[in-house]
């Protein structure tokens, strides 16, 4: 019994509603929050963009992979990253196996083509973890990285990455280096003012160009609605 409840918490945790429900508000606002990372980037072409959280259990994942539906929705061709080397659940929300994913291209065993799994959203490819490895930061540092995502380049319109909070570890900040910009989410009545701040400050200091934050679960009227912060 236990198991099985923990099994539906599971599945709740992993709906995706822009998918599922793409006329709720809840949805709107993602398509929302895509217009304005447009207008975001007028001057430059957003290509590569990573989401991060202060600390974990905010939202961030839930939060990527309901942006890039909504981008794929819009029919550009999308590539979700799972470059969360250590606790990644990208393969869970589009139930997927993990057998290959990027840590095979970082160590050399793969490339981009021998990885890359259609979802059953139209113009969204998904890339999952791969084995975990003992050196995650090492490998999204690495030049097989850098070729990976120029080689994505030639091939999708965007490229989403999904990174583990800023808080706990390097990796964010090391994606910020090689992304064109990044997106902080933050859960209301959870992330703490100082996380949030620590988190923009870590950005910073990576040279990262910050896109906005999302707000998740700040309810309206018995809803959660996610709400974008520009950044000027």
């Amino acid at each position: 019994m236990a198991r099985r409840k923990s099994q539906s918490r599971n599945n709740k945790m992993r709906y995706l509603i822009t998918k599922l429900s793409p006329r709720s508000p809840i949805s709107e606002q993602y398509r929302t929050v895509r217009t304005n990372l447009q207008f975001s980037s007028v001057d430059k072409e957003l290509k590569t963009m990573l989401v991060t959280s202060a600390g974990p259990s905010e939202g961030k994942s839930m939060t990527t992979a309901n942006l890039a539906v909504v981008y794929a929705q819009q029919g550009k061709k999308i590539l979700l990253v799972d470059a969360d080397l250590r606790k990644p659940t990208v393969h869970y929300t589009f139930r997927m196996d993990n057998l290959k994913g990027l840590s095979n291209i970082l160590v050399g065993e793969d490339f981009l083509q021998d990885v890359v799994a259609q979802s059953d959203t139209e113009n969204l490819d998904v890339i999952s973890c791969g084995p975990i490895p003992p050196n995650p930061s090492e490998l999204l540092a690495s030049k097989r990285m850098e070729q990976f995502i120029e080689d994505a380049s030639q091939i999708y319109d965007i490229i989403i990455f999904d990174t583990p909070p800023i808080l706990a570890v390097a990796d964010a900040q090391i994606m910020a280096n090689v992304c064109d910009g990044a997106i902080l989410v933050v859960r209301s009545k959870q992330t703490e003012v100082e996380a949030a701040g620590k988190a923009v400050e870590a950005l910073q200091s990576a040279n990262a160009k910050i896109l906005g934050t999302i707000l998740n679960d700040r309810s309206k009227k018995e809803a959660n609605y996610y709400y974008y912060y520009g950044k000027n």
